[in-house]
């Protein structure tokens, strides 16, 4: 029976490849720090921003915010334009309202989405403009 070639694998090799973005000064510049303490938002602030781009890590949530972006559309639209049901339309709806990323507005039994304000635009062009400069596609 022959015996298969081992592969040997230097660790320091690979430890250099990881932790080649570390830093391995000991000097602290007190300006920077103290420009980023003095510019650092409150911790509520921060708590919302990360309660914010947690919403945007569904993709199903993005594509209905990307869908909405073009303007204000029904449960049952988005659903045929993404191929899900309106049960699950309507749950990510839910997530979306509650953090005030969209609204709604009722005409007779039809319930209509738009973005909550410009705001919402702005972030989610901000963000593909982002991914494309970093060719993150």
């Amino acid at each position: 029976m022959a015996s298969a070639k081992k592969s040997v694998i230097n660790l320091k090799d690979v430890r250099d490849d990881i932790f080649t973005d570390r830093c391995d000064c000991d000097v602290i510049h007190e300006d920077a720090v103290e420009r980023a303490r003095e510019n650092m938002p409150n911790p509520e602030v921060q708590i919302g921003l990360a309660e914010l781009f947690k919403v945007f890590g569904d993709p199903t949530r993005v594509r209905i915010l990307c869908a909405l972006r073009q303007g204000e559309m029904c449960v049952c639209d988005i659903a045929f334009l993404l191929g899900m049901t309106k049960s699950a339309i309507s749950h990510q709806l839910r997530v979306l309202r509650q953090t005030n990323l969209v609204k709604y507005r009722k005409d007779g039994k039809t319930v209509y989405y738009s973005l909550d304000d410009d705001h919402v635009a702005e972030i989610i062009d901000v963000g593909a403009e982002h991914v494309k400069h970093t060719g993150a596609l």
